[in-house]
């Protein structure tokens, strides 16, 4: 059978570069004729990470800066976006990441404060 499974994007995402993603991505599948991996039959999120891992399901980037990484990496998302916009965009979060870095959190100060 044919299906297609789509999951709401993050309401924080810019959605016409996600949309413009998202598709580029599908018609490449198409286009390049991708298998499809094998249904999961389990419930991913109640494993361990290293039964996902033995499973052959990578795990998700945990941090913004890891996910730049990937994206850095995208010939995919570099092609949709051309390269003003792709340079603007890793530019624009990796000076977000910059940001949230410098922040002293609550949980900093009330472990930390003490030992100064």
């Amino acid at each position: 059978s044919t299906r297609v499974e789509y999951r709401a994007l993050d309401s924080a995402a810019n959605p016409y570069l996600s949309y413009a993603l998202m598709l580029a991505a599908g018609l490449k599948g198409i286009e390049e004729e991708y298998e499809l991996p094998a249904e999961a039959e389990d419930n991913v999120w109640s494993l361990s990470d290293s039964e996902r891992r033995a499973l052959g399901y990578a795990p998700l980037p945990a941090s913004l800066d890891h996910a730049l990484e990937y994206l850095e990496e995208s010939e995919l998302v570099a092609e949709t976006l051309g390269e003003t916009v792709f340079k603007y965009v890793l530019l624009n979060k990796r000076r977000e990441w910059q940001q949230y870095r410098a922040q002293v959190t609550p949980f900093e100060l009330a472990s930390n404060l003490e030992a100064l």
